[in-house]
């Protein structure tokens, strides 16, 4: 009877486009419950998980399964190669593209990332900054190459300790992109966020999925034991000719590097893989819990729960 009610209330509007977005930390089960929605609305699932977009990362990003890909129909999942320059914007671009396509035939579509940025992306539109003199990013990049990451998040904390607490501050791309900003501009980066979003065609129905801190440090540190059981050792070693491109210079991958490198043992790379995912997780629960729409669910919650209140969610839309 869920099914039926929840594709009725969809189907009463057949004006309005849906899109869900499932969103929360990472390790937390955003992939399967796509998948279960994507087999109740009988639609596809659009990926918004920017690193899962590179082939050449499989087991570090945990990408869906063979068996998770053949469950229902995946876009934007391995399509660029780690040596493609590819940005938010045109991730925004691209996926609106297949939304538009998508939607002539079908009334829901799934969306699912724990990249808040892109989220944002496609359901609100980029944040539009000012233009800043090019050579204020030569000089930060310059200084990333001499002085280290570490260097830069300082700077960022002391200018703008809002962005820093809430950014992907372990991404050198993004908190050069935010220094650049506030050192043009003499504003913080922050400021420039959530001014003025763009009307999309469609309603976004965003739902979160969440646990107590405890359990969702646990499951992350169950994760990283998986994953290198199932090979990300040598899935990094592979890479290892690639490893000073930005896409690589993430979570699981940059560890592993030290460790080949001779830098660091084995068992303290594993150690920082867990640490820096676990604050990774928390750094995405700050950003996605500033959504005061988002409907939360507790992440062992029964599907016909989250339906049901999504229908209420919808029917709202209309009242």
């Amino acid at each position: 009877m869920m099914q039926n009610t929840a594709i009725n209330v969809v189907a009463n509007y057949t004006m309005t486009k849906y899109l869900i977005s499932i969103v929360g930390p990472t390790a937390i089960g955003k992939t399967a419950l796509s998948i279960k929605l994507a087999q109740h609305f009988n639609t596809d699932i659009i990926s918004a998980d920017s690193r899962q977009f590179y082939k050449e990362m499989h087991i570090g990003t945990a990408a869906p399964s063979t068996e998770e890909l053949a469950a229902a129909k995946h876009h934007f999942i391995h399509h660029k190669s780690i040596q493609d320059n590819y940005s938010v914007g045109a991730f925004e671009r691209d996926a609106l593209q297949k939304l538009e396509t998508l939607f002539k035939s079908k009334q829901t579509i799934i969306m699912v990332g724990g990249s808040g940025l892109y989220v944002d992306a496609v359901t609100k539109g980029l944040d539009e900054f000012p233009d800043v003199d090019k050579s204020i990013r030569e000089q930060l990049n310059s200084a990333l190459q001499t002085k280290g990451l570490k260097h830069l998040q300082n700077q960022l904390k002391a200018l703008d300790t809002k962005a820093f607490n809430t950014m992907a501050i372990d991404n050198p791309h993004r908190v050069i992109r935010a220094l650049e900003i506030c050192k043009g501009s003499g504003k913080p980066y922050s400021s420039f966020l959530n001014q003025g979003k763009t009307e999309r065609n469609f309603n976004t129905i965003t739902v979160g999925l969440t646990a107590e801190r405890a359990i969702i440090y646990n499951r992350i540190n169950q994760r990283v034991d998986v994953m290198m059981e199932n090979g990300l050792l040598n899935e990094v070693r592979a890479l290892m000719p690639y490893q000073s491109l930005n896409a690589l210079n993430t979570v699981g991958y940059k560890e592993l590097f030290n460790y080949l490198n001779g830098k660091w043992t084995l068992d303290f790379a594993i150690s920082e893989i867990k640490k820096h995912t676990r604050r990774f997780a928390k750094r995405q629960l700050t950003w996605f819990k500033k959504n005061e729409s988002t409907l939360w669910f507790d992440y062992e919650t029964d599907m016909s729960n989250i339906l049901k209140e999504m229908e209420q969610k919808i029917a709202s839309h209309k009242a």
